[in-house]
């Protein structure tokens, strides 16, 4: 199987249900940005040396995966092998986040992303997921999307902040605070 096909020379591509978009589209940009942050979190993975970090940002790269195949399917479109992420997704990723925080130090200051690389890493992948987030909902703006699409990028958002600071504790590296004047 070859990888080009050179059906997106002339600048729209295919979604999953049928139809063809521009790939400025606001479907290509919400779900193009969540595989750039499937990415990111690939290389958050290369940083850490903590084995647990790894398999939780495994386990929501494939997620994401599901994610972006449910963000580039019109809401209407009949797919039998789309999985559209439920609320279900969004309970895990709160119950990861409140396991975690009890691991950690209470949160007395703002924080700046860094630390160690691996955190500093998965803090560039919460901004990123935060434009997912802001894109999708750009995208809901426009024409119906699963709700708890939108849900679970602003939790994962959270979740990858937890998790860098997790990161930097099983690392021995200190978070690093913000100076207020």
């Amino acid at each position: 199987m070859k990888i080009y096909t050179k059906t997106g020379d002339d600048g729209y591509t295919s979604l999953f249900a049928g139809g063809r978009v521009s790939k400025a589209h606001s479907r290509v940009e919400a779900y193009g940005t969540v595989d750039e942050l499937n990415s990111v979190i690939g290389v958050a993975r290369t940083c850490s040396p903590q084995a647990e970090v790894d398999q939780a940002l495994l386990g929501v790269q494939n997620t994401l995966f599901h994610l972006g195949a449910d963000l580039a399917t019109p809401l209407d479109a009949k797919s039998s092998w789309v999985v559209r992420l439920t609320d279900e997704h969004v309970t895990a990723l709160e119950h990861d986040i409140d396991a975690m925080t009890e691991r950690l130090p209470a949160l007395k200051q703002f924080i700046l992303p860094g630390g160690s690389a691996a955190a500093a890493q998965i803090h560039v992948a919460r901004t990123v997921c935060r434009r997912a987030e802001r894109l999708t909902v750009a995208l809901s703006d426009a024409e119906p999307v699963n709700a708890a699409a939108i849900v679970y990028l602003n939790r994962l958002s959270d979740w990858l902040f937890t998790l860098a600071r997790l990161e930097n504790m099983l690392a021995g590296v200190p978070d690093v605070v913000w100076a207020a004047r």
